[in-house]
């Protein structure tokens, strides 16, 4: 089944939710407009639905291979990169300065939910290029910039983040992999990294390793570690590739899903030592390395966006084509389409709120990073720094959850044609599960939430946000109409169970039982939010439908909205309960009964 993207949709938040002309004001966005936004979108549905998107399945049937240290990608990948970076698509939401153009994340995330939409594993790689351009632009040294930068950002070079060790999973206090100082101020690195993505392939000249070391005397645990860039191949002073660098790839993993990507186990300094060259300050690279980690976990919660968007396409398709029983209410002839079913309709309909919620969600969340980053107010910059962090985890926790929902549906609407691998629908559950592990589990981001993000302050800074979605309560309300009022009444019961999560979380000093609740906190928050941008898509729509405006579109939005409060939102109350009332179980059972 081939992709189309939904440009409609992204344009709609892009213009009502995300509010893309306020950021035009911004200096330095005056050309990103909506006329800018529609451009581009345009421009990247083409070449995701023509280029990338056939290449798929095809990866997913022919994946990536390893032989004696050399990594060859899933036939058609290498041209098609050859095509992605000639067209400039890395180098989107990047600097000018560097050759990028320096576009709005409000209007990069769109395109990368294309990407991903259109081929999860081809995708990975440019994303893997953002987080490490995001640590270079931030902490990298003059000479670093000017040797690695521009290369990145066209896409000539990809890069990497090294992290994982085989003892050093989430607990990155025991990251082993050592660097020994030279004389001229670089380094030698040795140490076994894995889970690279992209640690090894053919479809780039240089491959770019941003990697977790400690400084021969540095302190022990998360205090003593730094960051290094280490690329496969040296680079000479005039900006030649030189010798090849000592890490190699030693083995690719078999999985799941996301088969086309490789995950490498790379062996830095069996020849001697890697050089690297240090980012930043000693001892400060995981400060670092979270530059990457928080880009990545935001576009990893648009990966689960874009799978679940592609398997809702491929179900509404199975589900007009696929003809089984008659339905219930007689409204067809026996031998009618499955999606005339109720149930069939039910799940349709879930799959479409869930995606167009974080859809909505991702495209707000990316607003307010655009204004904290490039705002010339301070204040302006802090209050939406401070909104975006507070998204983040929930972009990544809440979606990513949510698309393995969207894909299991997916395969029950196709029946037991879904679990035949040979029509596709199967690849997206598998191609789903590691959104919720990499990048940080939906465990580390529920536990960001709760410390960093609610119990730091207090509290507060979630409470302002549900006086916020409080207030979208009673424009819903002025509004009149029975929908309106059906939606401001679930929004209200949801926020009222947020706030009680919060403050049993504010005022219990028993960890165990707040952690016992943080996942659950997590999907109640993610609801919520989404929830709440779609109340406020239900206003606009409303407008539009009455000012004339596409009538198909508008009306649909409405639905869904309705739909996502009836059907989504009515879940707060309940995981609500949980958390505030049924903590102490999750730890009762003594730890020999297991």
């Amino acid at each position: 089944m081939s992709y189309v993207a939904p440009v409609k949709d992204m344009l709609f938040n892009i213009q009502h939710l995300a509010n893309i002309e306020q950021i035009a004001k911004i200096p330095g966005f005056e050309d990103a407009g909506f006329d800018t936004a529609k451009a581009v979108l345009e421009e990247a549905a083409k070449f995701n639905g023509d280029v990338l998107a056939p290449l798929n399945f095809e990866g997913d049937k022919n994946p990536t291979s390893w032989k004696d240290g050399v990594v060859t990608a899933t036939p058609g990948f290498k041209e098609a990169f050859k095509q992605f970076v000639e067209a400039g698509w890395q180098g989107l939401q990047h600097p000018a300065d560097y050759g990028g153009q320096g576009l709005p994340k409000t209007i990069g995330s769109a395109c990368c939910e294309m990407q991903n939409s259109a081929n999860l594993s081809f995708a990975l790689c440019p994303l893997l290029s953002d987080g490490a351009i995001e640590a270079l632009l931030t902490a990298g040294s003059d000479e670093l910039k000017a040797t690695y930068l521009e290369k990145l950002v066209s896409g000539q070079w990809t890069g990497t983040m090294n992290l994982t060790e085989p003892q050093a999973g989430s607990d990155l206090a025991a990251v082993r992999t050592r660097a020994e100082p030279l004389p001229d101020g670089t380094f030698k690195i040795f140490g076994t990294k894995i889970f690279i993505t992209w640690g090894e392939h053919d479809m780039a000249e240089n491959i770019v390793h941003l990697v977790l070391a400690r400084v021969q005397g540095a302190p022990a645990g998360i205090k003593g570690i730094s960051l290094f860039v280490v690329p496969k191949f040296l680079v000479n002073k005039d900006g030649s590739l030189g010798a090849r660098n000592d890490v190699h790839c030693v083995s690719i993993e078999h999985k799941l899903g996301i088969k086309a990507s490789p995950t490498a186990v790379l062996q830095f300094g069996d020849h001697g030592g890697a050089m690297g060259y240090i980012v930043g300050q000693e001892n400060r690279g995981l400060e670092y390395m979270f530059i990457m980690m928080n880009a990545a976990r935001y576009g990893v919660g648009v990966q689960g966006i874009a799978v679940a968007e592609r398997a809702y396409q491929k179900a509404v398709t199975f589900a007009r084509e696929r003809v089984q029983s008659r339905p219930v209410d007689g409204s067809a002839s026996a031998g009618a389409s499955i999606i005339y079913h109720p149930d069939v309709r039910r799940m349709l309909m879930t799959m479409r709120a869930y995606v167009e919620g974080c859809r909505a969600l991702s495209s707000v969340a990316a607003s307010a990073y655009d204004a904290a980053h490039n705002h010339p107010d301070a204040d302006v910059r802090k209050v939406n720094q401070t909104f975006y962090e507070f998204m983040v985890p929930l972009v990544k926790g809440y979606s990513t959850e949510m698309s393995l929902e969207v894909t299991s549906l997916g395969i029950q609407v196709h029946g037991g044609m879904g679990y035949i691998e040979e029509t596709g629908a199967a690849q997206y559950y598998r191609d789903a599960k590691i959104l919720t592990i990499y990048e940080g589990t939906t465990a580390i981001q529920s536990n960001d939430l709760v410390g960093r993000k609610t119990l730091r302050d207090g509290g507060q800074n979630a409470k302002g946000i549900a006086s916020q979605i409080e207030a979208t309560e009673a424009e819903l309300r002025k509004n009149g109409s029975a929908n309106a009022q059906a939606v401001a009444q679930r929004l209200q019961a949801a926020r009222e169970a947020f706030l009680d999560v919060v403050n049993f979380m504010a005022s219990t000093s028993n960890p165990n039982a707040i952690y016992a609740g943080s996942v659950p906190y997590l999907m109640l928050a993610g609801n919520l939010m989404a929830g709440w941008q779609m109340a406020r898509a239900l206003l606009v729509a409303q407008q539009q439908l009455a000012a004339g405006v596409d009538a198909a579109f508008m009306q649909a939005k409405i639905t869904t909205a309705r739909f996502y409060a009836d059907h989504l939102l009515t879940k707060a109350p309940g995981l609500r309960n949980s958390i505030v009332e049924g903590s102490e179980c999750v730890t009762a059972l003594a730890l020999e009964a297991f």
